[in-house]
């Protein structure tokens, strides 16, 4: 049905004003008292869960961040079957984002790209909102991730960093240093060691015991990305999350005059995911297995979330195959990983 509801009526629409769309709809779950509801059909099964970070995730599929800037709709994605929603990029100061339109679909790729440019509310008005919403004990795992403002220049960063985990790591499960997006003018460069070195240990203080993770591009080196997993180990860090969009546009199906109209942006869903595990089982082999590695990147089946927990992956996340695959997608995934588990134990004995 939603599959025949995106070809006649959503891929009609802008992807923009579909995401916002889609958006009201799962945040509206709760307040309509629909939410226990759904979630009898939704939940995952039990035996899913995953002990990390000091956390207990009831599934290890969750949402990345990008779905939900402003944290806004945590308790409905949690009704729909995620195991943990991170919400973000929040910057230190509300900014509107780039200019329309800045979120574009490639339907044959199963791909988007989006120059969105970290359009939210800013880390006081969503410190209010996180404040509430921790204090529920009914809802899933709250990752909360932050971005540089783009006013703020980028020798300025550090300070722009901790002011966001400041106000809004005391409502975090974990938080996440976002500095691999490409959307933001300068934010990449932030990942070379000598500038991310002072800034992860700027915002690990901030954070005082919130765990704290940082997330990485998919263009980075192979090299860049051991001397990143190096510095997390050093700095104590809780985890490493990998990949964000890439800035690639190698291997798509889509006409190349289409690409190039669409512009600059990252792109997310299954062109990544190729790039995405091979980042995986390359931080895999350099960290200790107690360190949390959460992999997103193109996924988009139950098969392809157990293959990055078979890669090492503590957790999963994904956002892009949501926009095609349709509310109970997290369900798909769940009951998926569920009958997999059960077809990897051993026979009992007569």
């Amino acid at each position: 049905m939603y599959r025949l509801l995106f070809s006649v009526f959503l891929s009609r629409m802008d992807p923009e004003d579909a995401h916002h769309l889609a958006f009201r709809a799962i945040r509206a779950l709760p307040t309509l008292g629909l939410g226990r509801l759904v979630e009898r059909f939704t939940a995952p099964d039990p035996a899913l869960s995953v002990e990390t970070l000091g956390l207990r995730f009831p599934s290890p599929f969750g949402v990345a961040a990008g779905f939900d800037k402003d944290g806004f709709a945590v308790r409905g994605l949690g009704h729909l079957g995620f195991g943990h929603v991170e919400v973000g990029t929040i910057t230190a100061i509300a900014q509107p984002g780039n200019p329309r339109p800045r979120l574009f679909r490639l339907v044959s790729d199963r791909a988007v790209v989006n120059r969105m440019g970290f359009n939210n509310r800013g880390a006081d008005a969503a410190a209010g909102r996180l404040s509430r919403l921790s204090r529920r004990r009914h809802r899933p795992v709250l990752g909360v991730n932050i971005g540089k403002s783009r006013v703020t220049a980028v020798e300025d960063a550090i300070a722009d960093y901790e002011r966001s985990a400041t106000v809004l790591a005391p409502y975090a499960d974990y938080l996440v240093v976002n500095v691999s997006s490409p959307n933001t003018p300068g934010l990449r460069g932030l990942q070379e060691i000598d500038s991310l070195a002072p800034l992860l240990e700027a915002v690990r203080a901030a954070a005082a015991e919130t765990p704290l993770l940082v997330k990485i591009a998919p263009d980075l080196a192979d090299s860049e990305i051991v001397r990143i997993c190096e510095l997390v180990g050093r700095l104590g860090l809780d985890g490493i999350i990998a990949t964000n969009t890439t800035i690639s546009r190698e291997g798509l199906r889509a006409e190349a005059s289409a690409v190039e109209a669409i512009g600059a942006g990252g792109l997310s869903g299954a062109p990544l995911a190729a790039r995405s595990l091979e980042v995986l089982r390359l931080i895999r082999a350099q960290v200790p297995a107690e360190l949390c590695v959460v992999s997103v990147g193109g996924v988009e089946t139950a098969a392809d979330v157990q293959e990055r927990l078979d890669a090492g992956a503590t957790l999963v996340q994904g956002y892009t195959a949501f926009l095609y695959l349709g509310p109970l997608w997290a369900r798909q995934v769940n009951r998926g990983l569920a009958r997999l588990a059960r077809g990897r134990r051993p026979a009992v004995a007569a």
